[in-house]
């Protein structure tokens, strides 16, 4: 099997409610996503996608309206933090996603792949499947998870 890895990159804003420095506090990063799949290369004579495991444009429509385009100016916030919950659906129209779990980006990567996971497994019958997911909160600071297999 092969790898291919696609990037694409998104703005949102969180905060870490009880940490002990200035990340309790509401921020936003320029986020960095690598889709790591792996996966058959498709050898059909006449396909659009003939050599490929996946053409990247298909990989980035997909991380696009599963994930980037859902959290991409929005802020993603805890369950739980409700006093950042109730501010922010006092703001009318104000893009908020709610998850289970503190948004750290370790807590982000898992979030993201368990979402692209049943978006890009077995796509054309080849195995394809998410093997890798990095998420960069900051040039020098990242989180990555591998599928177990």
């Amino acid at each position: 099997m092969i790898t291919i890895t696609r990037k694409l990159e998104f703005d949102a804003g969180h905060r870490i409610p009880d940490h002990k420095s200035q990340c309790r506090n509401l921020h936003g990063h320029r986020y960095t996503l690598e889709v790591t799949l792996v996966g058959e290369v498709i050898e059909q004579e006449g396909h659009s996608d003939n050599g490929m495991i996946m053409d990247f444009s298909d990989v980035k429509t997909i991380a696009r309206e599963h994930l980037v385009d859902v959290w991409d100016h929005a802020f993603i916030t805890y369950s739980k933090d409700t006093v950042v919950r109730e501010f922010l659906e006092s703001l009318p129209g104000h893009r908020t996603v709610v998850i289970d779990c503190i948004p750290t980006v370790e807590n982000l990567a898992r979030t993201a792949f368990n979402i692209l996971k049943p978006a890009f497994h077995d796509r054309f019958g080849t195995g394809l499947r998410l093997q890798r997911l990095v998420l960069h909160e900051t040039p020098n600071c990242w989180a990555e998870i591998t599928a177990d297999d």
